[in-house]
């Protein structure tokens, strides 16, 4: 019994990570589309697309370009856009991008 509510717990896990409400993002990517695209995919090839991503994957770069640990590419345009950012904000957005398909 022991070992199935481990399998459960394990299963369940990616899914508790985080905590974005995928309504909110949608609302707080009017910031993104600019250089985005209106759904996540851009109409300047320097910009990358956000349609699809990952989420582990988009929360770990907002949160590099907020604490200027990422310095390649837009790093000077993104981290003035990460700043303005809540930890909440960051996984909306996150939440929000990588449920587009």
């Amino acid at each position: 019994m022991q070992k199935y509510i481990y399998t459960i717990l394990i299963l369940l896990l990616p899914m508790s990570v985080f905590a974005g409400d995928i309504n909110l993002g949608k609302e707080k990517s009017a910031m993104c589309v600019s250089c985005h695209g209106v759904e996540g995919v851009s109409m300047v090839p320097i910009y990358p697309n956000l349609k699809g991503q990952k989420e582990a994957y988009l929360v770990g770069a907002l949160k590099a370009y907020k604490s200027g640990d990422r310095k390649a590419g837009m790093a000077a345009i993104m981290a003035g856009q990460a700043m303005a950012l809540t930890a909440q904000d960051i996984d909306n957005l996150a939440a929000y991008y990588s449920s587009l398909k």
